[in-house]
């Protein structure tokens, strides 16, 4: 019966031990899983900041920069401002007369809805 006994607790020590192998192991999995995912998430920062870089030294390339774009707006603007008022001085008294023509030439007629009843 002792020797019975003594093998029940040598198959509970190996478990013991089996168990806390296993849970060693799980431990060494979840270390590297969390270490794998913090080089994944350097190596993606790393290519958004290398891909942001790129965007920008094409976009200084092709756009120039934000300032130049928008001095650039700003002559147009101006440039479309003085067309136009030129424009307006140009027109200008051929349209007074015109509106002033239509305003003085009145011609009365009667509504086509009104009905002549005797």
């Amino acid at each position: 019966m002792a020797s019975q006994t003594q093998g029940i607790q040598q198959l509970l020590g190996a478990e013991k031990r089996a168990a806390e192998k296993v849970g060693e192991a799980r431990k060494r999995k979840q270390r590297r899983l969390k270490q794998a995912k913090e080089e994944a998430q350097e190596e993606i920062e790393r290519y958004r900041q290398e891909r942001e870089r790129q965007f920008k030294e094409f976009e200084a390339k092709h756009m120039g920069s934000r300032e130049g774009v928008a001095a650039k707006i700003d002559a147009d603007t101006v440039v479309k401002i003085e067309e136009m008022n030129r424009s307006i001085s140009a027109n200008k008294p051929a349209l007074i007369s015109e509106i002033l023509q239509l305003v003085y030439d009145i011609k009365p007629e009667l509504h086509r809805n009104y009905e002549f009843k005797k």
